[in-house]
């Protein structure tokens, strides 16, 4: 199947494009479940022998739900992170429509819409190819890979389309870049001339992963030195949202903000790099908790803005989803 430029505007198909994203509870309601979802999916986490997976998840979110409740009531009592999909939807939506015939949707891994529910919304329209573009910027087997292996199995049963075009990353996209580039230009602005530690806070994963071969790291990587090029800032990475009692990547981002402060430091400038949207892990745990820990410390802490639906963002995006369809 040809998926050359003419081929968009072809009133017969269109081409459907699938944000894939994490999800999240959206009322205190839904925290549970939501819980149990994420511990349900044994590609991120193995519980003991598969057959007590869900039995375990059930019992770990009813254990969890009240700390979790607890968090999410600091920012209203859910994640807004189903809204700001939505909204980044309908401006690719609009976006891409310029190119021709497209069917943007978003399929959420541990929240509605569900990949199935996502799909079902797509059946309306005769799809010829069907994109799947990952909203982490950073290929994990547990972020990206479980989102795609869900579609994969979700189209077995019912079949969308002729082609299926994944897109699991993204990390040294020039659009991207610029992006991220501007938001930490941006975000030393207030600082003036004092100096300033740039500091990327990227979501943790047990060193397992990488020591099996995941690239997330080697993504990080591949973003910090692009963006540097273009800003000739220098910072330092760390890891964020540790769960479990397993070997996570290090240092964690409490830990390089207590070590800043022993070092003197004054300003911390800090960049949720893997992540495109605000959810609870900036709202809450940059904005509020590091920073209060930052303050313990002597520092002043601020944090760039998230990309939500900025117009530059979505662009990038498209020409992201344009590219993949050229190369197909």
């Amino acid at each position: 199947m040809k998926s050359d430029q003419h081929d968009f505007n072809d009133r017969n198909s269109s081409t459907g494009v699938l944000l894939l994203n994490m999800g999240g509870p959206e009322k205190p309601r839904d925290i549970r479940p939501f819980l149990y979802n994420i511990f349900s999916d044994r590609e991120i986490i193995r519980l003991g022998p598969s057959f007590l997976q869900k039995p375990l998840a059930w019992l770990i979110a009813r254990k969890r739900a009240p700390k979790s409740e607890q968090t999410y009531g600091r920012i209203g009592g859910g994640s807004p992170i189903s809204r700001i999909t939505r909204d980044q939807q309908q401006a690719l939506q609009k976006r891409l429509s310029e190119e021709g015939n497209f069917v943007v949707a978003t399929a959420m891994r541990y929240w509605h819409p569900t990949t199935q529910e996502a799909l079902k919304s797509l059946r309306n329209t005769a799809i010829d190819r069907l994109v799947a573009l990952s909203l982490y910027p950073h290929y994990s087997c547990a972020t990206s890979g479980s989102s795609l292996n869900e579609l994969k199995r979700c189209l077995l049963e019912n079949p969308i389309g002729e082609e299926l075009i994944e897109i699991g990353s993204w990390p040294d996209h020039p659009g991207y870049i610029s992006c991220l580039a501007a938001k930490i230009t941006q975000g030393l602005q207030p600082f003036g001339n004092n100096p300033v530690e740039l500091v990327y806070s990227a979501h943790s994963l047990p060193v397992s992963f990488i020591e099996e071969g995941d690239p997330y790291v080697d993504h990080l990587r591949r973003t910090i030195g692009a963006v540097e090029k273009i800003t000739g800032v220098q910072g330092r990475i760390c890891y964020q949202s540790r769960s479990g009692p397993v070997e996570w990547l290090s240092p964690s981002t409490p830990e390089t903000i207590s070590m800043l402060g022993t070092e003197g430091c004054t300003n911390i400038l800090m960049v949720p790099i893997s992540f495109v949207s605000d959810h609870v892990e900036t709202l809450v745990e940059i904005n509020i908790e590091y920073r209060e820990l930052a303050a313990e410390c002597g520092i002043r802490l601020e944090t760039t803005e998230s990309f939500n639906d900025d117009a530059d963002f979505i662009g990038a995006l498209k020409d992201i989803v344009l590219q993949a369809l050229s190369k197909a």
